[in-house]
C-alpha cells in the first residue's frame, strides 16, 4: 500500500512519520512545494527505519505528483495556517485554491484515491476537494474530531494537576467485535470548573 502526505510542515511530516512509524503500509511519500523539505525530512525519518523498528520507505519530493502515482490514500495537510487576529473563515480564499490544485494533481495520478483532509477551515476543504475530485463522496473525509478530544483532555489535566493520572479517555472494542466505546476516567461535574 502506498500512501502520500501532501505538506511536509509539522502536520504532514508527524502524520508521516506516524504512519511510517506503524509499518502498515510499504510506502509513505511526503510532497511539498518548498524546494528540498520533503527530501530533507523524509530522508531523517527513513534513516530512524532500523532505530525505530519499521520497514517502511519514506520518500521526499518537491512538486513531483509523477511520484504520488497509484497512491490508495492522500492526506492533504497544506495550506496556510491561521495568523494572528485571522479567523478560519480568512483562510477559505486561500486554502481552497491550494486543496483545488492539490486534488487536481493527485486524482490526475491516482484516480481510485481515497482523500483525507486536514486542512483548515476543514469542512470547507472537505468539500472543496469532493467537488474538484468529481467522486463519491465515501472517498473524501476530513478529520478533526479525536484531536479535538485530545486537545480537551489536555485543557482538564491543566485545570486539575491533582487528577492528572485519572484524565484518561480510551478506546475499546466490545468482546463481540462491536463498535468502540469511549471510556472518561475523568469523574469530576462541570461546577468545579469555577
Amino acid at each position: 500500500m502506498k500512501v502520500t502526505v501532501v505538506g511536509a510542515g509539522n502536520v504532514g511530516a508527524t502524520c508521516a512519520n506516524c504512519i511510517a512509524e506503524k509499518d502498515i503500509v510499504n510506502e509513505v511519500v511526503l510532497l511539498d512545494i518548498k524546494e528540498g523539505v520533503a527530501e530533507g525530512k523524509s530522508l531523517d525519518m527513513w534513516q530512524t527505519a532500523p532505530i525505530n523498528l519499521y520497514d517502511t520507505r519514506i520518500k521526499g519530493v518537491t512538486n513531483d505528483y509523477e511520484a504520488t502515482n497509484n497512491s490508495e490514500v492522500v492526506v492533504i495537510t497544506s495550506g496556510l495556517p491561521r495568523k494572528p487576529g485571522m479567523s478560519r473563515d480568512d483562510l477559505i480564499a486561500t486554502n481552497a485554491g491550494i486543496v483545488k490544485s492539490v486534488t487536481e494533481n493527485i486524482i490526475k495520478h491516482s484516480p481510485n484515491v481515497k482523500i483525507i483532509i486536514v486542512s483548515n477551515p476543514l469542512d470547507v476543504m472537505c468539500y472543496c476537494a469532493y467537488l474538484t475530485a468529481k467522486v463519491d463522496s465515501s472517498r473524501v473525509f476530513g478529520m478533526a474530531g479525536i484531536l479535538d478530544t485530545a486537545r480537551y483532555r489536555a485543557f482538564l489535566a491543566e485545570c486539575f494537576p491533582e487528577r492528572y493520572s485519572s484524565l484518561v479517555i480510551r478506546w475499546t472494542r466490545g468482546h463481540d467485535g462491536s463498535a468502540p466505546k469511549i471510556h472518561h476516567g475523568f469523574r469530576y461535574s462541570c461546577n468545579r470548573l469555577d
